[in-house]
């Protein structure tokens, strides 16, 4: 990375930048090319498969022509030996089979061309029942013959008289001789060709037909030939990939052999791959005199002459602002930089000591604004502490007074009250500044939640209100600073409390989850109504109470609760059904295992009150609601870009390449769902979520919008809670 800081280094990278469109379309080209072999591949491999395939149905085709002309021959079934002799005679005269014969109904064979030694049944081939079965000629799977000991298949064909199976006649090919139907078909070096019958046995193949006869084909190859599936490139047994196309022998029923040819894969590659290395020598060649004239060149011409404007640069900045560049400014960007630069050092001597003038009333008033803040604090605080102390003194002096004895407890809890209240104001203050410091440490929250309770139970009791806390049955621990989370709870209790009227019930859960703990407080109180729980946790919102505001408060409390807890890494939300239906505040906080251990004080560190978020293209010509949207999602840990019309907006996508877009439709300059097309070709936001914030809230709006690339549509006023649901739930 740090060479990139140079400026030669860079020249090269827009070199390469320049040049990277070619190398894509040259790799892109590559791999099209290698597809385009593979494809041809398969197309001419099919072709071969089929004509091998045609060749070997030639055969079958042969065999039940003749079996069905001998099954109209009267002296097949009437004698044995007319039948014997013919079969001779066929034999004899075709030689590609070993054996012609006729089976009978119970298996035993009563005619043979090849005399036999001793009586043979072959009722329990699976060919002749299903010759006898199906009343149709039946190519067999793969069969070591009884009679002739031989690698065969039987093609059987039954003997039909008076629409009964009286017999079946068979002709056992030999399997050496099926090759010959194969011969004729031109098979590249280092191919397979294989024929297998229905359950994958191999009754021929090209080369080496004998040591393979009668064995099964892998598995892989099986299910090639079963399914019948287009070209395929499959790890042959022997180690080499090759494509294998399939064929069926036949059409229709005649078999159920399938032909199986394998070429090698590096062989209709080769010439693709010699091509593409022409190619990427080229490029190499291309990419290295590009480099070598970007380098050399770009140090004569640009280097240098920067240098010297960095070295000016270096000594204005060091407060020689007498220096200038001394180059002679001719019509180009480096004399135009060296112009701006002598300019901008003869404006700074003039405003120097405007500059220091300026300086000092700043750094005065500045002052000013620090001992202002001081004294605040102080002279808020000083009072408060005699009026607590005295107020102490009289509840333990004048305990017989009834009236002194009330006097002293509301001056107290009037002084706790505006304690209170400078510390909400001074939290917040500093959380807003980042100034806050967390002393993490595991905690168990169910020992905060008590803790808590401890603190606002006299305002609860005063109020007579019911408190219920249900805790989880086993320990929820979370890593935080005691301190800061005991003020979150104490503060979501304190707000249920001013909001629920007397008698009324206030519930505190604690539930643990695999990788978080949930705690909920939940009252009966006067509810929020939408606009307010938009704004529970907004700085000085507050909901409606008596018009005595005998409960005080500034609107501080939630607020410092969802800073407090996003310092934390956690979330809270507020919940209500409405005015008079109560409220819901929960908050979600990052659970730690158990054997956690305490995060000393030297690891504590200064965490900003908001974590950096998932970036955000805010696109509105209103710039009220722009930046109101862009502070709510900013609040919720958004890096937020606002932009007012197309152009800034698509200027800004480029500049700061954006995760979700949020864009208004009636922009001045480019409709919204024209905007949305030209966001989406630029690389920087092609990927980002696109959402619309529409005035518009018709059906054909809404599909207008959506089939012009917006992922998600919302109709104004947005419902931010929905809105942010969905922000964060993408951004998981």
């Amino acid at each position: 990375m740090a060479r990139l800081n140079s400026l030669r280094w860079r020249l090269l990278l827009l070199v390469g930048l320049a040049i990277a469109p070619m190398v894509a379309m040259t790799v892109a080209a590559g791999i099209q090319e290698r597809a385009n072999a593979l494809a041809n591949a398969r197309q001419n491999l099919q072709r071969l498969a089929n004509l091998a395939a045609a060749n070997e149905a030639q055969s079958l085709e042969g065999a039940r022509q003749i079996l069905r002309d001998l099954s109209s021959v009267p002296d097949v079934t009437a004698n044995a030996a007319k039948c014997n002799e013919l079969m001779a005679d066929i034999l004899a005269k075709n030689s590609l089979y070993v054996n012609f014969g006729l089976i009978e109904m119970d298996g035993n064979v009563s005619c043979s061309a090849v005399p036999l030694a001793a009586p043979v049944n072959l009722g329990d081939r699976l060919h002749f029942k299903r010759a006898v079965a199906e009343r149709r000629f039946i190519a067999s799977r793969y069969v070591f013959g009884r009679v002739i000991q031989k690698h065969t298949i039987n093609l059987t064909y039954p003997v039909i008289k008076r629409g009964e199976v009286v017999a079946v006649l068979f002709a056992a090919m030999d399997l050496s001789a099926l090759d010959k139907f194969v011969a004729d078909v031109k098979l590249p070096p280092g191919t397979l060709l294989w024929t297998v019958d229905g359950e994958g046995t191999v009754i021929s193949r090209r080369p080496d037909s004998g040591i393979w006869l009668g064995k099964k084909t892998s598995t892989t190859l099986h299910q090639v030939a079963l399914t019948g599936r287009p070209p395929l490139i499959v790890n042959d047994f022997d180690g080499v990939e090759r494509l294998y196309a399939s064929a069926g022998v036949g059409q229709g029923n005649l078999s159920d052999y399938r032909v199986l040819i394998g070429v090698p894969q590096i062989d209709f590659l080769a010439a693709a791959q010699q091509d593409q290395r022409f190619v990427i020598l080229g490029l190499i060649a291309t990419v290295l005199m590009a480099g070598l004239a970007a380098w050399f060149g770009g140090d004569i011409l640009i280097v240098q002459r920067m240098r010297r404007l960095a070295v000016t640069a270096n000594l204005i900045a060091s407060g020689s602002l007498a220096t200038r560049t001394g180059m002679r400014y001719e019509n180009e960007e480096i004399s135009e930089l060296a112009r701006s630069l002598d300019e901008m050092a003869a404006a700074l001597q003039r405003k120097d000591a405007q500059r220091d003038h300026s300086e000092a009333m700043l750094v005065a008033a500045d002052r000013r604004k620090d001992e202002f803040l001081a004294m605040l604090a102080h002279e808020l605080r000083n009072p408060l502490a005699p009026i607590s102390a005295g107020a102490e003194i009289l509840k333990r002096t004048a305990t017989d007074d009834r009236s002194i004895s009330q006097a002293a407890l509301i001056i107290a809890r009037q002084a706790e009250h505006m304690t209170r209240l400078i510390d909400d104001l001074l939290d917040v203050s500093r959380v807003n500044r980042g100034f806050i410091e967390l002393h993490n440490e595991t905690l168990v929250l169910d020992d905060i939640v008590h803790d808590a309770v401890e603190q606002v139970g006299p305002l609860i009791t005063r109020k007579t209100q019911q408190l219920v806390v249900a805790v989880s049955p086993e320990a929820c621990r979370v890593s935080g600073d005691r301190k800061r989370l005991i003020q979150v709870v104490a503060n979501l209790l304190n707000n249920a409390a001013k909001y629920t009227p007397v008698g009324g019930r206030i519930g505190v859960s604690v539930t643990c989850m695999q990788d978080h703990v949930t705690l909920s407080v939940t009252d009966t109180g006067i509810g929020m109504a939408p606009d307010l729980l938009a704004r529970a946790f907004d700085l000085f919102a507050q909901g409606e109470r008596a018009s005595d505001r005998s409960d005080g408060g500034l609107g501080l409390g939630l607020a410092l609760v969802k800073k407090l807890v996003g310092l934390h890494g956690g979330t809270v939300i507020a919940e209500s059904a409405g005015l008079g239906h109560g409220s819901r505040l929960t908050v979600e906080l990052p659970r730690v295992a158990a054997g956690a251990g305490r995060i000393g004080e030297d690891h504590a560190a200064s965490v900003a009150p908001i974590e950096s978020g998932a970036r955000c293209l805010l696109v509105d010509d209103n710039k009220d609601a722009a930046q109101m949207l862009a502070m709510y999602l900013e609040a919720f840990g958004f890096d937020v870009t606002v932009a007012y019309c197309g152009e800034q907006a698509l200027l800004a996508a480029c500049e700061h390449p954006p995760a979700f877009c949020l864009l208004d439709i009636g922009l001045p300059d480019i409709d919204g769902n024209e905007l949305v097309k030209r966001l989406r070709r630029l690389p920087e936001a092609a990927s980002a979520v696109m959402i619309a914030i529409s005035g518009y809230g018709r059906a054909e709006d809404r599909a207008r919008s959506l089939a012009a690339g917006f992922d998600h549509y919302f109709v104004k006023p947005v419902d931010v809670e929905a809105l942010r649901g969905l922000l964060i739930t993408t951004a998981k």
